[in-house]
């Protein structure tokens, strides 16, 4: 856990200090680490930043971070947002290009909202700007307190599989394995908070309307969790977007076919500048 009561920002690669830094924003229920396999495959010399969301990896809970930051109330991805933006003040850093794969995606696109300076490009990877609807709201609700009764992280375990798209969940018991140990890595507070937050989020569909910064979309075509028409329909709201469809990949394109994602990361970091 961080000293200061900030997120633990990992510095995944260092670059040219005269550019923007990509910011990686991690999934759920996972940590920094889900994004090892993209920044291995970037070309050129970015500096890539891979803030740990709250609770999760290193960084402090939602309580300590919204005391830290002198905020209260329920659990939020506005929150998360605004620790993301002072973590990465506190590192002196202005303006990035920010990217976020589902869960980091919804905070990705709180940041556009509540930090546009910030955010001087904007990746969405397997994620969606619509709000939960009643059924969905209501497992993420179950998760929360079961977790929490249990005190154990057991009612997520089947996010291994459900992350993942028909094709890898077959093929790739290594990835499933992998999923399986980030997961057992995070605590019971940690998933119940961002469950909460992410039940409770918004629908930002006229952030992306009101974004005029370069974007990139990308989605598996396995995507069960935010399918390709979700992609569809946030790429149709940006005004400056590339839509990147990842043939035999699900919700983790991160980890079942990196190459794709990580050159449409680049190719949004070169547009931004």
């Amino acid at each position: 856990m961080t000293a200061d009561g900030m997120l633990q920002v990992h510095t995944l690669r260092k670059g040219a200090p005269d550019r923007p830094p990509l910011v990686l924003l991690h999934g759920f229920p996972l940590d920094h680490r889900m994004w090892l396999d993209v920044t291995d495959l970037l070309p050129g010399d970015p500096t890539v930043l891979a803030p740990d969301l709250p609770g999760f990896g290193g960084s402090p809970t939602g309580d300590d971070v919204a005391t830290t930051l002198g905020s209260g109330g329920d659990p939020s991805l506005d929150l998360a947002a605004d620790a993301v933006a002072a973590s990465l003040r506190n590192l002196g850093v202005e303006r990035a290009v920010v990217a976020g794969l589902s869960m980091g995606g919804y905070v990705a696109m709180a940041l556009a909202e509540r930090h546009p300076r910030l955010v001087a490009g904007l990746g969405l990877v397997d994620t969606k700007s619509t709000a939960d609807d009643d059924a969905a709201r209501d497992r993420r609700l179950v998760m929360a307190e079961t977790v929490l009764a249990e005190m154990r992280v057991d009612a997520a375990l089947g996010m291994r599989t459900a992350l993942l798209g028909t094709t890898n969940r077959i093929a790739r018991p290594d990835l499933v394995d992998r999923i399986e140990g980030w997961i057992r890595d995070q605590g019971p507070a940690a998933i119940a908070w961002a469950q909460r937050a992410m039940a409770a989020r918004p629908d930002r569909t006229e952030v992306l309307r009101s974004y005029g910064g370069p974007s990139v979309v990308v989605v598996g075509d396995e995507d069960e969790l935010a399918p390709v028409a979700a992609a569809e329909h946030m790429a149709g709201a940006l005004s400056d977007a590339e839509l990147v469809v990842v043939p035999g990949a699900g919700h983790m394109t991160s980890n079942e076919s990196p190459e794709p994602v990580a050159a449409a990361l680049a190719g949004l970091v070169r547009r931004a500048g």
